[in-house]
């Protein structure tokens, strides 16, 4: 895994994500409801629903087929389990959720930093494709985790600066 551009660009390419964000993104991104749904330590249907309408409209209406104690009771696992595997794994029981979409709970509720798993992002770091095994994920999460440390950043800034990279230049 390798960055497309320099570490000391990301701020510039994070600065060029569209300003403002969306209306959802920054629904989403609200910090009472962060707060929220960290201390209630679970999502229920119709914010899962937004989460998965942010990530991926074609997945979003699925959300419908689970109930909300399922809902609730698996996203509670995967935010309050200390396992990254199960963090990962546990949120793809859901009808409408794969790995992207859960990638998205974990960035914007989970209390460590997540990216978000997007072609455009796998791109700006070098790879074409994202291979949807345990392994795969570690070492993309590892990456970016050092990677925003050391440019002293949060995960979101970091994540919109691999989404705006390919989305100029793939």
């Amino acid at each position: 895994m390798e960055l497309r551009f320099c570490e000391s660009e990301i701020r510039y390419w994070a600065e060029r994500y569209p300003n403002p964000a969306s209306n959802l993104e920054n629904e989403l991104m609200d910090k009472m409801l962060v707060n929220t749904v960290q201390q209630q330590k679970y999502l229920d249907r119709h914010l899962l629903k937004k989460v998965a309408q942010w990530k991926s409209q074609r997945r979003a209406a699925l959300i419908e087929n689970n109930s909300e104690s399922d809902v609730r009771v698996i996203t509670g696992y995967a935010l309050q389990s200390p396992s990254e595997r199960i963090r990962w794994g546990v949120l793809s029981c859901l009808e409408g959720v794969r790995v992207p979409t859960a990638s998205a709970v974990l960035h914007f509720f989970h209390e460590d930093p997540y990216p978000i798993i997007d072609v455009r992002a796998l791109w700006s770091m070098g790879m074409e494709k994202y291979n949807d095994r345990f392994a795969g994920w570690q070492k993309y999460v590892s990456f970016c985790r050092e990677l925003a440390e050391r440019n002293r950043m949060d995960m979101r800034t970091l994540d919109r600066a691999l989404w705006q990279y390919a989305k100029e230049n793939q």
